[in-house]
């Protein structure tokens, strides 16, 4: 096979079809960038979960040496924990629980709360694991039904409070859920429209390059050999508009995440590199797929090979 040969027919059609080549690295990219923040929502989604507790649940926090509550003299002792977790355990309305413990706490509280102002560091620095409150995380069966356990968790003593901000975080999470579900809605039409590019762009060049291509055929050129500059086009199409949408979603953490939500606004624990990293690689994945594939059905249908 002559790859100078492909690859001059590559970049002859690429300045032949060059308005149809902007017009899907624009489509891919605006697609892939909506798919992209789609996943970061749902990683931010899940994180809030972690942090607040999901719809149903309620958080029965214990007490520690610091608290100042009718039910707390001092730290929750041994037996009143267990006292309350057979509550929790024996109570109908409970599907599951779990138990966060001071470390773990600590742990999330510092990934949340650590300010990079230095001043409030040194503040910060003075807390400790044992500051922190042991808490069951309990799951209802019925977000409905929970008056019950509230009440006899309350009334327990070791008990601090028993949170529960599931009215509170009910609009969050549902407008959380339709911005998520809205773009990639979006992207899912916007996705379908770059097909569909593909498809025209194969269609016109296979047109221009009719005689070209009639001519290999009588040669005995092969389907690969014929197919493979419009591959190449799309290929070249698809990372451009990966790159694109891979360049703004960094761009979107640094400035947004980085530089406004995350020294400003401690009321959760906010997406990291990592979480856009992943995005990025199913958008690369999802990018090359939905481009590459129609590729091959498309020039089998408009080449004939």
């Amino acid at each position: 096979m002559h790859l100078r040969y492909v690859f001059s027919e590559t970049r002859t059609g690429l300045r032949r079809n060059v308005s149809m080549s902007i017009a899907l690295v624009v489509t891919i990219f605006v697609s892939l960038t909506l798919v992209g923040m789609g996943l970061l929502l749902n990683s931010q989604a899940d994180k809030a979960e972690r942090f607040w507790g999901s719809k149903l649940q309620i958080t029965v926090f214990m007490c520690n040496q610091n608290s100042q509550v009718p039910t707390c003299e001092g730290e929750v002792t041994p037996e009143q924990k267990a006292a309350i977790e057979q509550v929790v355990k024996t109570n109908p309305e409970v599907a599951s629980y779990y138990l966060q413990t001071k470390a773990e706490a600590f742990e999330t509280w510092k990934r949340v709360y650590l300010s990079q102002d230095k001043s409030e560091q040194e503040i910060y620095s003075t807390v400790t694991a044992k500051d922190m409150q042991e808490s069951y995380w309990v799951k209802l069966k019925d977000p409905n039904e929970f008056q019950g356990i509230s009440q006899a968790l309350s009334d327990q003593q070791g008990v601090a409070a028993v949170r529960d901000l599931r009215q509170v975080l009910k609009p969050i999470y549902f407008w959380m859920e339709v911005m998520k579900w809205g773009a990639i809605a979006v992207a899912g039409f916007l996705l379908l429209a770059a097909i569909m590019q593909v498809g025209n762009t194969i269609r016109m060049a296979a047109y221009a390059r009719r005689k070209e291509i009639g001519i290999m055929r009588l040669v005995g050129a092969s389907r690969l050999y014929i197919s493979l500059p419009f591959l190449i086009e799309t290929l070249v199409a698809a990372l451009i508009g990966v790159g694109l949408a891979a360049g703004t979603l960094l761009v979107f953490m640094y400035v947004v995440i980085y530089g406004m939500l995350r020294p400003t606004s401690n009321i959760v624990e906010w997406v990291d590199w990592q979480d856009s990293f992943l995005a990025i690689g199913g958008v690369a994945a999802l990018g090359l797929a939905l481009t590459l594939l129609p590729t091959l059905v498309m020039t089998r249908k408009y080449l004939k090979v």
